[in-house]
């Protein structure tokens, strides 16, 4: 309430009375239930636009990735790491097997337990907003020399968006190239058609004496 009362002085907007009643705009309409100011915004408002956001991530994400996605959270350093969660981050390596083994996670939750503890007692590490700034820091401090496992752990974590991105960048690519007339080109023709349609920026610099020099070579 206090953000949105400071962003409407700021903007000069009309600040309601929220114990008053609220006035609902065009033609009233009788039976209906007279609510204040204060109901409105926060159940009829507010509320339903939490509602329809929860109902948004439910009708996109299924209970892996909302599982995957709580598990991220708890590794959030903000306010000195009151979000970390030692239950919930050995389940967050569970997602890569390839990673870590019975042993290691058998041992991780030991070892997270140590990492908060460490970082929580290091006023280098209070200030922190995110994960990236949480990653630098620890290599900056040479704590992730220390704390191999959860490093990695957070290494992992930091590349999942970028690595979900590219792969919706590369299916959107592939959709564009490989229309109707294209249909029936080989892998290795669409392979190289993909490489030259996604690095496009970087081709588009080369010239065409540097292109002959490089088919020569």
């Amino acid at each position: 309430m206090e953000k949105v009362t400071s962003f409407c002085q700021k903007n000069e907007i009309c600040i309601p009375i929220m114990s008053d009643m609220y006035v609902v705009p065009g033609r009233y309409r009788r039976g209906k239930k007279q609510v204040d100011n204060d109901h409105h915004f926060r159940i009829d408002v507010f509320l339903i636009w939490v509602d329809q956001i929860l109902q948004e991530i439910e009708d996109r994400f299924d209970e892996r990735s909302k599982d995957l996605l709580i598990c991220m959270s708890c590794f959030n350093p903000k306010d000195r790491f009151s979000s970390f969660d030692i239950p919930n981050l050995p389940r967050l390596a569970r997602f890569y097997p390839s990673d870590f083994s019975r042993l290691d996670l058998q041992h991780l939750e030991y070892q997270l337990g140590n990492f908060v503890e460490d970082v929580r007692n290091d006023d280098r590490f209070w200030n922190l907003e995110s994960l990236n700034d949480l990653s630098m820091k620890l290599v900056e401090t040479k704590k992730h020399l220390i704390h191999l496992k959860v490093y990695l752990l957070l290494k992992l974590v930091l590349i999942l968006p970028v690595a979900t991105t590219t792969v919706e960048r590369a299916f959107s690519s592939m959709t564009y190239i490989k229309n109707k007339i294209r249909n029936s080109m080989g892998d290795d023709l669409f392979n190289d058609n993909l490489v030259t349609f996604i690095e496009r920026d970087l081709f588009c610099k080369i010239t065409t004496e540097e292109l002959i020099t490089i088919f020569k070579i």
